[in-house]
């Protein structure tokens, strides 16, 4: 049944809200623990047991952190980089050039600069060099470099890899791995198929977090004090999140302490992208993922690959403030790019069908920095796996995203061993490939039968997900800093979401190109402001801004909204329904 009655609201999707046994469980919760509503309410949606409530609410690194010998070759790597170290052998470090590549970098740079060692980064160009190692600059970074260390790339990579003769190479990495490891060092990553998958969660960032944690465990056995590793916390959180890893286990800690840590403004970095963004409140998982995140991945993108691991590693605030202004207009431009490809992808995608296992669409010319987040765009408005590609030549470039249950990383994985692409890979959630330009529609066919054993096509109409009631009066600061309590939240740890039954519009007003302002209530002296960014992309917009009068039922998330010095509720919209 449907929540609220909406079986298809303004966005085209049905609500659905909390059964009886999470009421139930949410009651117990609030019995035995004291917890407010709200709280309680979130917790239960998560099964939270009573007596697990607590280390819930305050995952605690110490209790959460695995033991990094359980991953496979950890030994070896840790040994072989402190042996570099003790020599003072040169390091490189070969890192993606996305957030995660970018704070995997940046651990490393950090650690090793308060060492007292220093080591060379080099992140790919994404147009010129592509995703991960290639041939060329393995065999360069091998002829003055005694160690390699490959961060959030290099398992899929054989050839590139076997090109760093007289090197020895290490990869920490998480995404999927095929049937044969390359030919390197160490290779430590969950996603091994050699591993239990317990850890199989990780971003390479906390890769790499573990791997130090082991180097300063040996460098102790030694009687040496290594770095402070519960500082750089910061950008195990940031790339936790903005690489959409789920918050589960110890990446809750993870994401949890790194906010704290952040809000102490001590790495230059992101304290000059913090005030670029105009972010003038402590940071929550949401700045990480929609206003820092896309910043760091703008150089990556459209711009120079570095920008972004030389942004999050510099010790200097005049080097980060002159390296965020950059990166904060290429992500300006970045938006207008994919703004552009955003509408030519959905127009050939509608044409082709939006029914099917798999939406994709491919232009000729469309930059490769934005086919990911098109995809993801995409994603969202068909509820449906969907693949962007660019083409250039013969080729073309492209990425994936998916919805939950579909293991869109493994089926690309699977086409490329079998040759219907060039390559590919990923993980469960995101892939990126290459594809022959004649081969383009075969293996599109491919990858959607391989989808549609998965149930890809077995999805129904998009749900939205709410968590309550609540009305405008009640939707005040100390509720969202209770709810706060509960986070963070992100990847498989949804923000709750609350129905705001019957209100009227009292006010609505288009803001920029597609975002709206709104301001409502239900007839009492209590209103409640709201924010819906994209609003025209669909019929939100127009409906409500031109509201008649009408009574609507209102959807999204409380939010707290930081003006000169206030901090007041907040509507986020997320959708609409007209209360018939």
């Amino acid at each position: 049944m449907s929540f609220l009655g909406v079986e298809s609201s303004l966005t085209g999707r049905r609500w659905t809200g909390p059964d009886a046994e999470n009421d139930r469980r949410a009651e117990r919760l609030i019995q035995q623990t004291g917890l407010p509503d709200a709280v309680a309410r979130i917790l239960a949606s998560r099964n939270v047991a009573p007596e697990d409530a607590a280390a819930f609410l305050a995952p605690a690194l110490r209790d959460l952190l695995p033991d990094p010998l359980r991953l496979r070759d950890m030994e070896p790597a840790a040994d072989r980089f402190l042996t570099a170290i003790r020599r003072k052998e040169k390091i490189a470090i070969f890192a993606d050039y996305d957030v995660d590549g970018g704070a995997s970098a940046a651990l490393l740079v950090t650690w090793l600069r308060d060492m007292g060692h220093g080591a060379t980064l080099y992140v790919p160009d994404r147009i010129d060099e592509g995703y991960g190692p290639n041939p060329t600059a393995m065999e360069e970074l091998s002829t003055t470099h005694d160690l390699i260390l490959c961060v959030d790339c290099g398992t899929l990579s054989h050839d590139a890899l076997a090109a760093a003769k007289g090197t020895d190479v290490i990869v920490l990495d998480h995404h999927l791995g095929g049937e044969t490891l390359p030919p390197v060092l160490a290779v430590v990553n969950p996603n091994r198929q050699d591993e239990d998958g317990a850890l199989g969660h990780l971003c390479a960032a906390g890769v790499v977090f573990l791997f130090l944690v082991e180097a300063n465990r040996r460098l102790r056995k030694n009687g040496i004090d290594g770095p402070d590793l519960m500082s750089s916390l910061d950008l195990v959180g940031l790339a936790t999140v903005a690489d959409v890893a789920p918050l589960i286990g110890v990446n809750r800690a993870f994401v949890r302490q790194g906010l704290a840590i952040m809000s102490r403004r001590n790495r230059p970095g992101l304290v000059a992208l913090s005030d670029v963004a105009r972010l003038d409140a402590a940071p929550t998982s949401y700045h990480l993922g929609y206003v820092l995140g896309p910043r760091v991945n703008a150089g990556g993108r459209i711009g120079a690959a570095d920008l972004g691991a030389r942004l999050l590693s510099t010790d200097d605030p005049h080097e980060a403030e002159a390296l965020a202004m950059r990166l904060d207009a290429l992500n300006t431009e970045r938006r207008e790019i994919e703004a552009s490809v955003r509408a030519a992808a959905l127009a050939q995608a509608e044409e082709r069908g939006l029914d099917g296992p798999l939406v994709w669409a491919a232009g000729e010319g469309w930059h490769p920095g934005v086919v990911g987040i098109v995809a993801a765009r995409l994603k969202e408005a068909t509820n449906r796996p969907a693949v962007v590609i660019g083409l250039e030549g013969d080729e073309g470039k492209g990425s994936g995203r998916s919805i939950a249950g579909i293991d869109l990383g493994a089926a690309v994985a699977r086409l490329a061993r079998e040759g219907a692409l060039i390559k590919g890979g990923g993980h469960r959630m995101a892939a990126g490939l290459t594809v022959a330009r004649a081969g383009l529609e075969t293996a599109m066919d491919q990858l959607s039968d391989l989808l549609a054993r998965q149930g890809a096509a077995r999805t129904g109409p998009r749900e939205l997900g709410l968590d309550g009631i609540l009305m405008p009066g009640a939707a005040t600061p100390e509720l969202i800093d209770q709810i706060e309590a509960a986070g963070p939240f992100g990847q498989e740890a949804p923000a709750p979401r609350f129905a705001f039954p019957g209100q009227r519009i009292l006010d609505a007003r288009r803001v920029g190109d597609s975002h709206l302002k709104i301001r409502f209530g239900n007839g009492s002296s209590d209103a409640l402001e709201g924010i819906c960014f994209g609003a025209y992309d669909s019929a939100l917009g127009p409906a409500l801004e031109r509201h008649g009068g009408a009574l609507f039922h209102l959807a999204g998330r409380l939010e707290l909204n930081h003006w000169k010095g206030r901090a007041r509720a907040q509507l986020r919209l997320s959708d609409a329904a007209p209360d018939s």
